[in-house]
């Protein structure tokens, strides 16, 4: 015999068919997102004193792109690859390869590296953002203390 309670616990904890990968569904924007961040390969160096971080942009204008800091030393690289209009109404494409649409990067930055002294540059297509390093912290010196007589 089955007890109430634990009958009617057991029925609210089953979800109906479906609603279990609706719930555990990503969102569009994740999606959007994480294709976006897959689609925009980047290029880290390091150098003595900076972090340089290199992506190919080609055709996106500096306007379009945006480059901040988040929270917790996030540097995001985003932006948007709009598409061409058609200069001829009668020309029409038989194959379209470029990559259009959202572009996004974000970095963790290290500990070393100065939120306040980044710069980012574009040329022919390339979008260069440089993160200056911090200067190594300067080891404490010891201090003596003199011992006096109580």
């Amino acid at each position: 015999m089955e007890q109430p309670l634990l009958s009617t616990i057991h029925h609210l904890l089953n979800l109906p068919d479906g609603m279990e990968k609706v719930l555990n569904a990503p969102t569009r924007t994740y999606v959007q997102d994480t294709k976006a961040m897959a689609a925009t390969p980047a290029d880290i160096k390091e150098y003595p004193n900076s972090y340089v971080f290199i992506i190919d942009m080609p055709g996106v204008k500096s306007g379009d792109i945006k480059v901040q800091i988040e929270e917790d030393r996030v540097l995001s690289i985003s932006g948007e690859r709009k598409m061409e209009e058609k200069e001829d109404p009668e020309a029409k494409y038989v194959r379209m390869e470029r990559r259009v649409g959202k572009f996004m990067r974000k970095f963790n930055l290290p500990e070393n590296g100065n939120v306040e002294a980044i710069s980012a540059a574009c040329q022919d297509g390339v979008l260069t953002v440089t993160v200056q390093k911090l200067p190594p912290p300067q080891p404490k010196k010891s201090k003596t203390i003199e011992v006096k007589v109580a």
